[in-house]
C-alpha cells in the first residue's frame, strides 16, 4: 500500500497549474460510445478514475490511444460484442454513465451496480425513472442494471432531485432518441455544460445546460469531434485554495475558471482570505488571522459537497465555533474521527458538524476514507506540527494527479511511499 508523508508547517508558495476536471472527464469519456468517429479530447487529467473509465469503454469495444500526458484519441464502437465487466464497475460510481449513451445508441445496456466512495446513499431511481420515461424498460436482477428499447422517445422529464448523475445520463440519452426531450429540475454544474458542450460539438442538439430545464432535439447520429479540451478541476483548485490558506501561504492557481470557483472563494473571503481574480488565474494568500464561518453544502451553485472536508480541516485550527451542515450526502463525515487523532474538536450532531478551533494539529498516523476525505488529511497535515502518515492513499489517487509533485513545486515536504519505499 501506497502512503504520503507529509512534514507540516511550511507555507505553500508559487505557481501551480490546475488538471482537467476529473467530473466533467468521466462523463464526456462516456459519451464518445455515442460518438459516429474519431474524438480527440485534450485536458484529460490522467488519475485513477479516469483509467478506470477508459477500460470500461474499451470493454465495449472502443479504442482507446493517450497521446502526449493529457490527450486521448478515442475511435468510437460500431457494435457492442459485451457489457462492461463486474470487475470494473464495482470501482467506479460513474459506471452508470455508461448506461445512457449504450442504450440510445445500441438499443441495450447491463451495468452492474456501481461503486465509488462510500459516502452515503446514492440511488439510481432518477435513473431509471427517467429512462422508463423515454421509453425503455428497465430491470434489476443479481445486482446487475439491464435496460433496452427499441427506440428511445422524447418525453418531458422532471427529475425530484437535481442528481448530476441523472442529469448527464438523460441528457446523453435523449440525443438520439426520436423527437424532443425537456429534463426539468435538472443539475447545473459546470461539468454539466461542459458535456453538452461536447455533445453539441459531436452534432446532438443541447440547449438550456446551466439552468434548470434543458431541451434536447433527437437527432439520427452524431459525429466525432477532432479536439475538444475538458475544463479544468474545479475542485482540485478548490483543495489548493484551501491549502494555501491552512499555511498561511501565498499561491496563484492558473488553468481555472474564476467563476467555478465563486461558491467556495467567497466562503474563503468570508474567512479572511485574500483572493486576487485575473481572468483564468486566482492569487490566493492569507496576511491576517482567520475566523469561524458556517457553510452548507447544496447543488451548485452552492457550496459543493466536495470541498466541505478540506473546509473542516482548514475552519478546525481557526479561532471560534464554525457549523457545516452536509445537505447532499449522510456519510461525509467519516473524516472527523481522523481529523480528532490530530487534535481537532469536532462534534457531529446529524448532518451537522460543529469545529471548535484548536490551537493548532499534531501529525500522526490517519487513514483515507474516501478521495475528499484523503484530501482534507492532506490539508491537515501540510498546516500540522510534526510528521503526518496517511494510509489508503488509493483513494486520493483517484481523484488527484501527483498531488505529492504539485505541493512539492509550492515548498511542501511531502512525499509519496510506495510498498515501503519512498
Amino acid at each position: 500500500m501506497h502512503k504520503l508523508i507529509i512534514k507540516g508547517g511550511s507555507p505553500l508558495k508559487g505557481k501551480i497549474k490546475i488538471g482537467g476536471a476529473k467530473n466533467a472527464a468521466l462523463a464526456i469519456l462516456s459519451a464518445t460510445v455515442m460518438a459516429g468517429d474519431v474524438v480527440l479530447l485534450e485536458n484529460i487529467p490522467d488519475i485513477n478514475d479516469v483509467k478506470v473509465m477508459i477500460k470500461l469503454i474499451e470493454s465495449v469495444g472502443a479504442e482507446v490511444e493517450w497521446q502526449g500526458e493529457d490527450a486521448v484519441r478515442i475511435t468510437p464502437p460500431d457494435a457492442i460484442a459485451e457489457m462492461p465487466p463486474y470487475h470494473l464497475s464495482k470501482q467506479l460510481r460513474a459506471s452508470n454513465l455508461m448506461m445512457g449513451p449504450l442504450l440510445t445508441r445500441f438499443g441495450k445496456a447491463e451495468i452492474p451496480l456501481p461503486g465509488g466512495c462510500n459516502i452515503g446513499v446514492r440511488p439510481m431511481d432518477l435513473h431509471f425513472k427517467g429512462f422508463a420515461g423515454l421509453g425503455a424498460e428497465i430491470s434489476l436482477d443479481k445486482g446487475c442494471v439491464r435496460a433496452h428499447c427499441r427506440k428511445l422517445r422524447g418525453a418531458r422529464i422532471y427529475l425530484d432531485f437535481p442528481s448530476v448523475g441523472a442529469t448527464e445520463n438523460l441528457m446523453m440519452a435523449a440525443c438520439l432518441a426520436q423527437g424532443q426531450t425537456v429534463l426539468e429540475n435538472v443539475a447545473k454544474e459546470p461539468e454539466i455544460v461542459d458535456l453538452a458542450s461536447f455533445l453539441n460539438c459531436l452534432g446532438a442538439k443541447v440547449r438550456g445546460a446551466g439552468t434548470d430545464v434543458i431541451k434536447v432535439a433527437g437527432v439520427r447520429s452524431l459525429g466525432g469531434c477532432l479536439r475538444y479540451p475538458v475544463i479544468p478541476d474545479r475542485i482540485e483548485a478548490g483543495t489548493f485554495m484551501v491549502a494555501a490558506a491552512a499555511t498561511k501561504g501565498d499561491i496563484q492557481l492558473e488553468n481555472i475558471i474564476p467563476l467555478h470557483l465563486e461558491p467556495f472563494r467567497a466562503k474563503l473571503r468570508e474567512a479572511g482570505v485574500d483572493i486576487i481574480e485575473g481572468e483564468d488565474c486566482l492569487r490566493v494568500k492569507v496576511s491576517g488571522s482567520l475566523k469561524a464561518i458556517d457553510i452548507k453544502t447544496l447543488p451548485y451553485p452552492g457550496f459543493p459537497t466536495d470541498m466541505q472536508s478540506q473546509m473542516m480541516a482548514l475552519l478546525s485550527t481557526v479561532s471560534g465555533t464554525s457549523l457545516i451542515t452536509e445537505n447532499i450526502f449522510e456519510n461525509r463525515f467519516q473524516v472527523v474521527d481522523e481529523l480528532k487523532r490530530m487534535g481537532a474538536k469536532i462534534k457531529v450532531e446529524g448532518r451537522i458538524a460543529i469545529i471548535e478551533g484548536s490551537e493548532g494539529l499534531y501529525g500522526t498516523q490517519v487513514k483515507a476514507t474516501d478521495l475528499r476525505a484523503g484530501a482534507a488529511l492532506v490539508v491537515a497535515g501540510l498546516m500540522a506540527r510534526g510528521t503526518t502518515e496517511i494510509t489508503n492513499t488509493n483513494y486520493i489517487l483517484r481523484g488527484y494527479h501527483e498531488i505529492e509533485k504539485k505541493l512539492r513545486q509550492l515548498g511542501a515536504d511531502i512525499t509519496m511511499v510506495k510498498n515501503g519505499a519512498s
